[in-house]
């Protein structure tokens, strides 16, 4: 008796499911446009977003023209937005956008769009193609639409999509010197602050094409050094000049100091040299950096 009641329970609840699953399916197959359009909002409401886009994704074939169609068409790609299904979502925007630019969905749509394009981008180590189309649709969006409500995610978007960028520029070109192909090192590292002089990471970009002349100059045959040293000199300079308290100028001066006793510059004596090393001064960085979070 109890295994018939567990059984009988059992395929009661099959039953069940079989038979909500088959409510569904000849409602999307069906042709009441007034019980779908009901139904597709219902699911919409009770957060069952998959089922609401295949509903509101057939309304939209046979509604076409009507005046329910740019609702219907909103709402379709709201769905499998909510879905997290932000590629078709963005496509259902777009082609909103296209349609219906008057549409009092029209605003809305088009942030979503741009929010489903910034859910899409890759890291920044990844190809930035979708990263350049968003940034594109924010300029086009804010355009259209310079009081939207959305201007600061707008903005916050901008703002990380740029960091992102910058950094794959900046880590590309550091590539180089990771490499210890230092005269290549410098010329993508300057290259990079020639395309972008705003390049978020301008100070690591400054400070690893300085290490890099340096390191080409200290490499080089002896009758090359001193032309070498001379431009490692002048890319001290740029740097001193432009972050003049940087983490990084305790060591760009002793590299100074050394490169200046190559020159046979006067001042410049075997005492200054501390002998420290790479390793030594990037452990002191950190402990800075750190120091200054904590003050923070």
């Amino acid at each position: 008796m109890k295994y018939f009641k567990l059984f009988l329970a059992v395929a009661l609840a099959l039953w069940a499911a079989a038979s909500c699953k088959s409510e569904f399916q000849t409602l999307l197959e069906g042709y009441d446009e007034d019980a779908k359009y009901a139904a597709a909002f219902d699911y919409f409401n009770q957060g069952k977003f998959a089922k609401a886009a295949q509903l509101f994704e057939s309304l939209s074939v046979t509604t076409n023209g009507t005046e329910r169609d740019d609702t219907i068409q909103f709402y379709w790609g709201l769905s499998n937005y909510r879905y997290k299904d932000f590629y078709t979502a963005e496509t259902n925007f777009k082609d909103f956008i296209d349609k219906y630019p008057r549409s009092p969905f029209a605003e809305e749509a088009g942030y979503l769009r741009i929010d489903c394009l910034y859910n899409s981008s890759l890291r920044y180590e990844l190809d930035q193609s979708s990263s350049v189309q968003t940034i594109s649709a924010i300029g086009e969006y804010l355009t259209n639409y310079p009081q939207t409500q959305h201007l600061d995610a707008c903005r916050d978007i901008l703002a990380d999509l740029g960091e992102r960028m910058d950094r794959k520029a900046y880590e590309g070109a550091k590539l180089y010197y990771k490499m210890e192909d230092y005269l290549a090192s410098r010329i993508a590292l300057k290259n990079v602050l020639k395309d972008d002089a705003d390049n978020k990471f301008r100070e690591e970009i400054l400070y690893y094409a300085a290490k890099s002349s340096y390191k080409y100059a200290q490499l080089s045959v002896p009758e090359k050094q001193r032309e070498r040293y001379l431009t490692f000199v002048d890319d001290y300079l740029n740097f001193v000049g432009e972050f003049e308290s940087s983490v990084y100028r305790r060591e760009m001066d002793v590299l100074y100091k050394r490169a200046q006793r190559a020159l046979g510059r006067a001042g410049a004596s075997d005492e200054e040299d501390t002998g420290e090393e790479e390793k030594d001064f990037e452990k002191e960085r950190k402990q800075l950096l750190q120091d200054a979070k904590e003050q923070k």
